[in-house]
């Protein structure tokens, strides 16, 4: 099987394209680094030659809110035009849990942009949801710095290993198209505030942690649950304080 990866040189797209090939499929990392745009278009038709399934594991270099919503409309439009003409059977995308819950956010917003067009395009499709990823904590944390100071709300969070997500989209893009959402979860709930606190404290990183209810995620207001899954989420196995102690 051939399986094109949309930003098959990034931390997802680089263990997802490993992963394939392990299990023996034909995988493509495509990305600007490998002569593939997928804002221009440049080297779309070349690629997706032969390709059974296109997973997209891109990211917007900007969450800046037009640029944001930019990127997935324009990227999402020009790989599905050169999916259909490609013939590809199956498109794959990775997604974040909680998206059509935080309207407010602007990166959420163009992410619920990307997956209506997958989902109106007539291509069959399977739609991966996954929490917050171990490797995003830092990312989250600069997100919400002011100075000295980490704000953060007291919302529970679900996060998981990068690898495990790797894993689940790489059996969704190896299955049969759901044309709907599959979700994915590592298997233990914590505090947002309280997992940021250990966390940089883990790493000596003198960043105070402050307990704000109202503290925005990415432009949004957090409710308690906001950012955990479903009752029928795929639950992964590695903790993240087994993680954690590996990365020191």
């Amino acid at each position: 099987m051939k399986v094109v990866v949309i930003g098959g040189t990034g931390l997802i797209g680089s263990k997802l394209v490993a992963k394939l090939e392990e299990h023996g499929h034909e995988a493509v990392p495509a990305a600007p680094n490998t002569g593939v745009n997928t804002l221009t278009g440049e080297g779309l038709a070349e690629v997706l030659e032969g390709a059974d399934v296109v997973v997209d594991v891109s990211n917007s270099p900007s969450f800046e809110k037009d640029a944001v919503m930019e990127f997935f409309r324009t990227s999402t439009t020009n790989l599905l035009k050169a999916e259909a003409d490609a013939g590809v059977t199956h498109h794959v995308a990775l997604s974040v849990v909680g998206t059509e819950r935080l309207p407010d956010s602007d990166y959420f917003r163009a992410k619920v942009a990307q997956e209506n067009l997958i989902k109106e395009s007539g291509i069959p499709y399977t739609i991966v949801h996954a929490t917050q990823f171990f490797e995003f904590m830092n990312g989250i944390a600069a997100s919400s710095t002011d100075g000295d100071t980490v704000r953060l709300a007291p919302v529970k969070i679900q996060p998981i290993a990068a690898d495990e997500v790797a894993a689940a989209v790489g059996s969704a893009a190896i299955g049969a198209p759901v044309d709907g959402v599959v979700e994915v979860a590592g298997p233990e709930a914590f505090r947002l505030d309280e997992l940021l606190r250990d966390t940089l404290a883990a790493q000596n990183d003198p960043r105070t942690v402050v307990t704000d209810p109202h503290a925005p995620y990415f432009g949004a207001e957090l409710q308690e649950t906001t950012l955990l899954p479903g009752p029928d989420a795929h639950i992964a196995e590695t903790r993240f304080a087994d993680w954690l102690a590996r990365q020191q």
